[in-house]
This record gives C-alpha cells, sequence and structure tokens, in this order.
C-alpha cells in the first residue's frame, strides 16, 4: 500500500465542499469538529506501515480489503485485516475505508452483473476498483432517500441531462457516513424502486470535491467534545454522517456504473457480494465493538467492588455470551462460504448467516448497552463537568477524597466513568445505537432478502415432512422423515402399528 497517514491528510485539503452549522468548512483536517477523527482515520494508514500490522493488512501491494478473495482462507485474512481496524477505534469507526473497498471488490468479482440493454458499465466498474485499490482511496457512499416526490418536487437524485461526455444529476442522497472524510462519494439506491422507476435507477462515483457537490454535515460531536479525558470516544472516533446534496453536477460516463435500469442498479448490491463483504467488515467490527463493551463492563464491577456478586457475574456471562455469538456470526459466515458465478468470481460469506448477522446485531446491541447501564449505576450521572474539577488547586483535594474507591485513585475512577458514559449515554452513544440498529439499511430491506436465502426453503421442507407424515386416523401416511428423506415418521412405530411409547413412558 502507498498511502501514509500524511499522504490521506494532504488530499482532504482539496477544496471540498463541507457545511456545518451554517458555515462552509475551509479544511476538515484543522478544524475542531474533524480534525481528530481526521487524524484517527491517518492513523489507520499509518498501521499499514507498521511491520507489526504490514502483512496482516496488505496483500499485493494493496490493502487486503480490495482483493477478490478466492478460499476460505482469504476470508480469513480479510476478516484478520478488518480485526486490526476495527480495535484501533474500538470498534467506533463503522465505515472506516476497508467497508467500501469489500464492496468495490464484490463489484468486481461479478462485472457482467453491470452490462444491461441500457447502458454497459462493467469497463467502468472493473475501473473504479482498480482506481481506489491502487490509489488507496477512501471511498463513502450515499444509497439512501431522503424523501420522494413527484416532478419540480422530486428531490431524489437523478439526471436531467445527458451530454456526449456525461450526464447532470440533481438531488439529494443520505446517509453519507464518513463521507466527509473520504476521497470519492458512491451514489446510489439500495432501497425498492418501482419497475418502471428508471429515472433514479443509476449509480456513479465522483471526487468529493467536484463541483456543484455538497455535503451538510450533522452536529459534530467532536465539535462539542471538551477533550479526550472527558469525551475519549467522541472527541477522536466521531465518523459523522452528512446529508449529500447534488446541485447540477457533472459526471463522466466513464465515472457512471449503472444508469436507467432498476434491475443492475439493484442487482449490484444483492446479486454480487458487494453486500456480504460490507457485512463481513461490519460483523467483524460488531465483534470487536462489543469485546469493548463487555471489557468496560468488567471495569466497571471491578471499580464498583460489585464483580463477585452473583447477580453481577450472571450479568457479565451474559455479555460474554454475546460477545460469542457475535464472533460465531463471523466464523459461521466464513465457513459456509458460496462460490460466486461458479468459482469465477472467487468465494463470498454464505448468504443466510451474513444476513441472519444483521438481524442479531441489531437486536442484541442495545440489550449489552442496557445490560452494562445496569452494572454502571448511577455513578456515571453523578461526575463532575470536568477533568479541570480534579486540576484546580482549591477544588481538587475535595473532588479527590470523595470521588476516589478502594484501589482506584478519584481521577482514575473518574476517567473510567466518562469513559462509559460516553459509549453508553452520551449523544455520541445513542447516534451508535440506532447506528447498529440501521447502518444496513432498513429492517424491511434486509429482513426481506433473509427470506430468500434459501433457509426458508429447507424449514418449510421440514415442517412439511412431519405435517405429511401422519394422518386422521393417527397412523403414519408413509412420508419420510425430513432429514436426509430416510427414516420414520418420529414418534411412530418403524412397522407403523402405532406409537412407540406409551403415555406413562412404558413400553406399550
Amino acid at each position: 500500500m502507498i498511502r501514509s497517514g500524511r499522504h490521506y491528510l494532504d488530499a482532504l485539503d482539496d477544496g471540498r465542499e463541507i457545511w456545518l452549522d451554517g458555515e462552509r468548512v475551509k479544511d476538515v483536517t484543522t478544524h475542531p469538529a474533524f480534525r481528530a477523527t481526521a487524524a484517527s482515520l491517518a492513523g489507520l494508514y499509518d498501521l499499514a506501515h507498521d511491520p507489526a500490522h504490514r502483512e496482516v493488512l496488505g496483500a499485493d501491494g494493496v490493502h487486503r480489503a480490495f482483493v477478490v478473495p478466492r478460499t476460505h482462507a482469504d476470508l480469513v485474512a480479510r476478516r484478520q485485516a478488518y480485526k486490526v481496524w476495527a480495535e484501533a477505534s474500538y470498534g467506533f469507526l463503522g465505515r472506516t475505508p476497508d467497508y467500501m473497498a469489500s464492496g468495490a471488490a464484490g463489484f468486481a468479482a461479478l462485472p457482467r452483473l453491470f452490462t444491461t440493454d441500457t447502458f454497459d458499465g462493467a469497463g467502468n466498474v472493473l475501473a473504479f476498483h482498480r482506481r481506489l485499490a491502487e490509489n488507496d482511496l477512501y471511498c463513502a457512499f450515499t444509497i439512501t432517500n431522503p424523501s420522494s416526490g413527484t416532478g419540480a418536487d422530486d428531490l431524489l437524485v437523478k439526471a436531467v441531462e445527458e451530454r456526449d461526455g456525461g450526464i447532470v444529476v440533481r438531488g439529494a442522497k443520505t446517509i453519507g457516513s464518513g463521507a466527509v472524510f473520504a476521497d470519492e462519494v458512491l451514489v446510489g439506491t439500495i432501497e425498492p424502486l418501482a419497475p418502471d422507476d428508471v429515472d433514479h435507477a443509476l449509480c456513479f462515483s465522483l471526487p468529493i470535491d467536484t463541483p456543484g457537490l455538497r455535503l451538510v454535515s450533522r452536529t459534530s460531536y467532536e465539535g462539542r467534545a471538551r477533550g479526550v479525558f472527558d469525551n475519549p470516544l467522541s472527541s477522536r472516533f466521531d465518523e459523522n454522517d452528512a446529508m449529500l446534496i447534488c446541485d447540477d453536477v457533472f459526471v463522466p460516463w466513464e465515472r457512471v456504473l449503472t444508469y436507467r435500469n432498476v434491475e443492475s442498479t439493484a442487482a449490484m448490491w444483492w446479486g454480487t457480494p458487494a453486500y456480504l463483504n460490507f457485512v463481513h467488515q461490519a460483523a467483524t467490527r460488531f465483534w470487536t465493538k462489543l469485546e469493548f463493551l463487555t471489557g468496560l463492563a468488567i471495569l466497571l464491577t471491578r471499580s464498583n467492588g460489585t464483580c463477585e456478586l452473583p447477580a453481577v457475574t450472571q450479568s457479565v456471562g451474559r455479555l460474554l455470551g454475546m460477545v460469542a455469538q457475535a464472533k460465531a456470526f463471523v466464523l459461521a459466515a466464513e465457513a459456509s462460504y458460496e462460490q460466486v458465478d461458479g468459482g469465477c468470481g472467487g468465494v463470498a460469506p454464505g448468504t443466510e448467516i451474513s444476513w441472519a448477522q444483521r438481524i442479531m446485531a441489531g437486536e442484541i446491541y442495545p440489550r449489552a448497552v442496557q445490560e452494562i447501564k445496569g452494572l454502571a449505576g448511577g455513578a456515571v450521572i453523578q461526575l463532575p463537568a470536568s477533568g479541570e474539577d480534579l486540576l484546580h488547586p482549591e477544588l481538587g483535594p475535595l473532588v479527590a477524597r470523595y470521588l476516589k474507591a478502594p484501589g482506584s485513585t478519584a481521577e482514575d475512577r473518574v476517567k473510567l466513568l466518562k469513559l462509559a458514559w460516553d459509549a453508553l449515554g452520551s449523544e455520541f452513544a445513542s447516534r451508535h445505537e440506532q447506528y447498529e440498529r440501521f447502518y444496513h439499511g432498513a429492517p424491511h430491506v434486509y429482513l426481506s432478502m433473509q427470506t430468500m436465502a434459501g433457509g426458508a426453503d429447507a424449514c418449510e421442507r421440514l415442517a412439511r415432512a412431519c405435517f405429511d407424515g401422519y394422518d386422521l386416523t393417527g397412523g403414519g401416511t408413509g412420508a419420510t422423515g425430513g432429514a436426509g428423506g430416510a427414516g420414520t415418521v418420529a414418534g411412530a412405530d418403524p412397522a407403523g402399528s402405532g406409537p412407540a411409547f406409551a403415555a406413562d413412558g412404558a413400553r406399550p
């Protein structure tokens, strides 16, 4: 990989149009709302040059996430690379550069899906993947529609003009997580479109500094942070989210991936390994995040002196079970890998397990947070406004006296509780709880995809085997069991002469 953290930061000073609080941000690398998170992302690039991580993060001269995996071992190696970057932010930076890198590799694994009767984007997709990989670029995406409308009130991104060299697009997209820190942004739609809605069926990628492209940032938690001691997570790992507005933006044809084709605009996510690759990266990060939160819970119980209470050990045990569950989904998705395009496109994590992970993660994250809040108790509420109270010559000794705990200084206890609050109860923490529920799209989208993953057929087949295996007389109909199609109906005598056991449990 050719890029260093310094190289990455220098590239961000390109005149991009970022807006926050009614102000245009001149440079995200120096603005107090973005600079620390930009530095954290730069640190990820520097890890690739660290001898301790170089072999894990790189393969064939590029970040491993860009490589199309060919074997189960390749999937494991990719996950190990994901884990290094996830641990660097304790799981709180979700849309790191490896996220879209894995998606681009998914597109490149099956480029023929981008060839349609309206537009041939296969070559552009391969060029997109190659450009990102060879230049080690950070690509974000905006693929959610903010609202809808018709005619002059149509607010969604669409082409309003075709030219010899490309198209002119107008409209808005959300949710651009990390987009203010990216080199490029991929603009598309993951939401289902009506079969005749070809106007909104397009996808393209542009540099963030493209004229007419604006990013409107949400509130910056980093900008509101008092410092690392008081806000240890939000001050350094606020990847931000932004709305993208295209104000008559020119898109060259070579940067268009799909155009006026509903099928290919959907298939780029659901028909290629891209979405499965996204989940693989995100599931690894989620596992890492639960590890961090569970470790935080253990530190809290030790600080509180409650770590040996039966109720507390049970609570920590439940959290450790959630960590194991998150890990199991990652390993199971890898072990159940599937060939892409008959093996021509390599392999991808298993579909059923990957989509099931999305359901699991959205459900257990709020439970984990609630579990740890119970262990933290009210101590996270009554805290000094800032670490300055501990440093004040008059107030500091009083705070140190009354906030210390057995075996822990006041500084260490306040530091721990502020870390817990930033992870569990702050506005930054609330955003993360919502993020874990919805960052891969609305549940009605991926839950409906789960029913098409193949598992529903197996479930129905097993239930049908039982249902068809008996009749009104109470005897078997000759239908076989569901497992392997051999044997007899469970609970029936092999000869079909009645139940195998009497009501009292004895042989008849």
